[in-house]
């Protein structure tokens, strides 16, 4: 009993190194407990051992100078600061960091990095766009739209069909930033190089400055509010994300607004109902076209951990070809890595072209800090309030925001 308890602390006769693994993605947890399960099975050097408490707790564990020994968590600004702050080792020397897709790396900048360090490396890729019924799209003869004419054009016909263009869910804040917004003003604009240029603003964002969300946002804004003024189903202010999902499984409205995670909802209602998907398209040329994508998935080592090699052999494990194929593939997912294989899935096929020749680009929704009420902001102007002075406002509080931010120069090491 006593070499058990000792060989359950890292530590003790047996030799065995535990390491703390914490994986973020709820709905993943059967499948990646069963890889941690296979993993300790293989060898009897390294036990693994799975902490699903969430981010929060994380967080908490690097202020205790306790952190985890590996995290495969969502990239998002909350977990790019221990990137920021160089809290996470250096793994530019691993076979994993090796096999980035290059396209990515310009996109996990956006949120922070150590200098001339690789610290996150990509391991899910989520791609979304618009979701359609492949049923009523073959039923009245109409192809997938590239440009916004053509989607105009679909858009009309089945209004004249008597069928709701797109089933919206105006109720909740997060479906309209996700999906409307960030469709609308990523099928318009750069995201990559809007963004840039706002941080080297900073301060000085607002009517002078080269780029901000009044001069750039607008007009995709009025885009969008056109759609949603003249083809959503009447009661879209009053729906949900969970209506939603009931009701275009049951055929109101042809296109769908949401990423694919709402595939597995659609499901649960209609099976056997084909759907695909395709980029929203908002300009006149085909070139334009491009699919949302956010890392759903990094893999990072705190430099706090005292198990540094231990944890680098699981996650070279966690990236070996079969594994971060599998996963991608139960999941919907990208492939993150050079040549990594295509997901089978019909529902995503419409996406896969985009995303191989890097027509992709993150969410304005996910890139403004959360102190910017987005989501509230664009829901107002789905539901038809002036979009100028809500985007004149957006400006204010980011110029207001980046001047209580320190300098680079100021960040501090955990």
């Amino acid at each position: 009993m006593a070499t058990a308890l000792l060989a359950a602390c890292g530590g003790g006769t047996s030799g065995v190194e535990e390491i703390r693994f914490t994986f973020s993605k709820r709905e993943a947890i059967p499948f990646m407990t069963q890889v941690v399960k296979d993993f300790n099975a293989s060898q009897n050097e390294i036990r693994v051992e799975m902490d699903t408490s969430g981010p929060d707790v994380i967080s908490a564990s690097f202020v205790r100078g306790n952190p985890p020994d590996l995290m495969l968590a969502n990239y998002n600004f909350e977990v790019a600061r221990f990137v920021q702050r160089c809290a996470v080792s250096d793994l530019s020397d691993t076979e994993a960091a090796q096999k980035i897709n290059p396209d990515l790396l310009p996109l996990m900048e956006q949120y922070g990095a150590c200098p001339g360090q690789i610290t996150a490396i990509p391991y899910s890729v989520m791609s979304a766009s618009v979701i359609y019924n492949k049923e009523i799209f073959a039923e009245h003869g109409l192809e997938v739209p590239t440009t916004w004419d053509e989607l105009i054009a679909v858009c009309d016909a089945l209004k004249a069909a008597g069928i709701d263009p797109f089933y919206a869910t105006f109720a909740d804040p997060w479906t309209v930033n996700q999906g409307w917004s960030d469709y609308s003003i990523g099928g318009s604009l750069d995201v990559l190089d809007f963004f840039g240029q706002m941080g080297a603003a900073g301060t000085e964002v607002g009517p002078d400055s080269a780029v901000s969300f009044e001069k750039d946002f607008l007009e995709p804004l009025e885009k969008m509010q056109y759609l949603a003024d003249n083809y959503t189903n009447s009661d879209a202010a009053s729906r949900t994300y969970d209506r939603g999902n009931v009701e275009f499984a049951n055929g109101n409205g042809a296109m769908y607004l949401q990423g694919p995670w709402a595939f597995s909802e659609i499901a649960k209602t209609a099976p056997d109902l084909e759907v695909g998907s395709f980029p929203l398209p908002m300009t006149d040329d085909p070139a334009d076209l491009a699919v949302r994508v956010n890392m759903d998935l990094a893999a990072m080592i705190p430099t706090g951990s005292n198990h540094q090699e231990a944890a680098r052999v699981f996650m070279e494990y966690l990236f070996q070809e079969e594994n971060i194929t599998a996963y991608n593939e139960s999941q919907l997912g990208f492939v993150p890595q050079i040549g990594g294989a295509e997901p089978s899935d019909p529902r995503v096929e419409g996406m896969i072209q985009y995303y191989n020749e890097g027509q992709i680009y993150q969410g304005p929704g996910v890139l403004i800090p959360r102190a910017i009420p987005t989501q509230n902001y664009m829901q107002a102007v789905a539901l038809g309030d002036p979009a100028a002075p809500i985007l004149r406002t957006m400006d204010k509080d980011w110029a207001r925001l980046a001047f209580r931010q320190p300098a680079p120069e100021a960040e501090v090491t955990e």
